[in-house]
């Protein structure tokens, strides 16, 4: 070889055509961080000074500051969940207060949050985008981050003993074996979950960024106020405009990220059948063959490697009877001084602020969207989870679903409210009874998406078994189906019902 052939020998040697493509990605994924972080800074008065414009040309830096957001609060929700979530499966202590807490949290509704903690994130940053910013991620926060949280509990709850058994025999610490089995083991499940959770996101994005404080209305740029300003004007054309936005960015951040996502966690599946099609994806394709990325991923496992060096925690050793007791006790009277300050003040505002009509009265309207939420859970589930269990069983069938599932949970509902109100008053029906299935236009998702995960998941020697011993029908169905993905299903009704 020639001496003039050596620097590009050594070039081919260290990037491929993979690395170029690679390059160019994260370059765009970069450039667009910039743009959607641009103007953060700024003065409130900045927002005023550039309303909001319905042409379409606006459309792309709307989607790009809406989806910053959006995956900002996914990174806060994704470490809300590796904390949180393990803090309840981990302590038993623990878990009989923080289980109950998550529970109530989501069904807390958004404007709820918003109301609540809009006055404390713009007062960090007094008189800065910033500070309305930081609201409208923390309420897109508040739609994603309840499932993921109760995904990854069940997860941890649900942990093989076998596998336990064996991070025992390699004296794994448990910083390790948080990293090394737990998050691996959950991994797939939680992908799940993160796609319904920016699904949730998209739903909730015309309340997160039109934001009323007090007589004071913010509208920050973003495709969620978008909406919200082409259903003030009926302006249909920006409505098709707007979903059709919708669709090209959910296709790529599905293709770039969740696609690879999901493909890359079916190597923790804890069952692998042999006759199986992996799930594909060619951007997971590209980083693999990419020897850039190959380096980056050596430089992280050094890293990692690192950490359990310096963090190793070792297990400690069990407490004695007496003084675990001691410890209950101790647990328990705190959680009855704490459940009997907030029983007394509560019931101190109700009787200073409420007659007992009004509160009867208040009792009575829960009681009546309860049974609402019900029954329009369980007619959900008869449809969807003979759906799931389907798609789930099926990888290629899993594909084609994936980004359909993922842009029906983020199609904003409000924008089929002015036709439901039509249809109402048209055929004159009864809004008490035909206005509840707008109940459950996003939160049926919850249990589509956690049902196809369940049904992934199911062992393959289980299905193998079932065919051996000829269990077919409804035998089927109630001995090894709904059995495997009850788990799942469980998770996914209890944020739907929220």
């Amino acid at each position: 070889m020639s001496t003039r052939s050596q620097p590009f020998a050594f070039i081919r040697d260290l990037a491929t055509r993979w690395d170029l493509i690679a390059i160019i990605v994260v370059i765009g994924l970069m450039a667009f961080l910039a743009d959607a972080s641009r103007g953060l800074l700024e003065p409130l008065a900045q927002l005023d000074a550039t309303p909001l414009s319905l042409d379409p040309l606006n459309l792309p830096f709307y989607a790009a500051r809406t989806t910053f957001r959006m995956f900002a609060a996914m990174a806060l929700s994704l470490l809300f969940t590796l904390t949180y979530a393990t803090w309840a499966a981990k302590s038993p202590r623990a878990e009989k207060l923080l289980v109950p807490i998550l529970d109530i949290l989501q069904s807390v509704p958004i404007l709820g949050f918003i109301s609540i903690t809009v006055v404390f994130f713009m007062s960090l940053v007094p008189g800065r985008v910033l500070g309305v910013e930081l609201a409208a991620i923390f309420a897109i926060f508040t739609s994603q981050a309840w499932n993921m949280a109760f995904s990854f509990y069940q997860s941890l709850r649900t942990l093989p003993a076998e596998l336990e058994e064996v991070a025992e025999s390699f004296r794994l610490s448990p910083w390790m074996r948080f990293w090394q089995l737990e998050v691996p083991f959950a991994m797939p499940a939680l992908i799940w979950n993160m796609m319904m959770s920016m699904s949730g996101g998209w739903f909730f994005v015309v309340a997160s960024e039109s934001i009323s404080v007090g007589h004071t209305s913010v509208a920050l740029p973003g495709m969620g106020s978008y909406i919200a300003l082409a259903i003030e004007q009926r302006n249909l054309g920006a409505i098709a405009w707007a979903i059709i936005t919708m669709l090209i960015v959910i296709l790529v951040y599905d293709q770039l990220i969740f696609r690879p996502l999901v493909a890359w966690s079916d190597r923790f599946r804890v069952e692998q059948d042999p006759g199986a099609q992996a799930p594909q994806s060619w951007a997971l394709a590209m980083m693999r063959r990419s020897r850039l990325v190959g380096m980056l991923q050596a430089l992280f496992y050094v890293a990692v490697r690192w950490t359990t060096r310096r963090i190793p925690l070792p297990e400690l050793a069990a407490a004695p009877l007496h003084s675990k007791r001691k410890l209950d006790l101790v647990w328990f009277a705190v959680l009855v001084i704490v459940v009997v300050l907030a029983l007394w003040h509560i019931v101190y505002v109700l009787f200073a602020h409420t007659t007992g009509r009004e509160a009867l009265n208040v009792v009575g309207l829960a009681v009546i969207t309860m049974l609402r939420v019900v029954v329009l859970i369980a007619l959900a589930s008869l449809v969807w989870v003979p759906i799931g269990i389907w798609v789930g069983l099926r990888p290629r069938a899993t594909q084609i679903v994936q980004p359909i599932a993922q842009f029906l949970a983020a199609f904003p509902a409000n924008l089929l409210f002015p036709m439901a109100v039509y249809g109402i008053v048209s055929w004159r029906l009864n809004p008490d009874v035909w206005l509840s299935p707008l109940m459950i236009l996003g939160t049926q998702w919850y249990i589509l998406f956690n049902v196809i995960a369940g049904a992934a998941a199911m062992p393959s020697e289980l299905r193998y078994a079932a065919q051996n011993f000829g269990v077919r029908g409804w035998l089927w169905w109630r001995r090894v189906a709904l059995p495997s993905v009850l788990p799942f299903y469980v998770t996914g009704a209890i944020t739907a019902s929220a």
